[in-house]
């Protein structure tokens, strides 16, 4: 079995139900949120990004996943321009949440295009 075709039973970016509860629903509340007031807005941000964060860690530690080693310490840190945004409620403009949550959402996707076309799925 080739390197790309591989796939480890304890994966769950590979498993639907796991990839989904882990990734795909924080991201859609993070989406979901810029329609909410400011604060609930952190609040729902810095909770998805600890939670996919945690997630990418606990995977890479459990299956080996490339991206997971990266991904994991990329969400962890924006939970930091969040706050900043966050705090700045008046100079912060919708177009700057706009801005953050295509980093996150695009920037996660890049990085796991990225670090496994390089590397490979798995490493260690």
């Amino acid at each position: 079995m080739s390197e790309t075709a591989e796939q480890r039973p304890n994966d769950w970016h590979a498993r639907t139900y796991a990839n989904v509860l882990a990734w795909w629903v924080p991201k859609i509340a993070i989406i979901a949120a810029l329609f909410i007031a400011v604060p609930l807005r952190v609040a729902v941000w810095t909770i998805a990004l600890l939670w996919m964060g945690t997630a990418c860690l606990l995977n890479a530690r459990r299956c080996g996943r490339t991206h997971c080693r990266y991904t994991g310490p990329f969400y962890l840190a924006m939970i930091l321009p969040v706050l900043v945004l966050g705090f700045n409620q008046g100079s912060a403009s919708i177009c700057a949440w706009l801005a953050l949550a295509l980093l996150i959402v695009c920037g996660g996707w890049a990085i796991q295009s990225k670090t496994e076309r390089a590397w490979g799925r798995y490493s260690a």
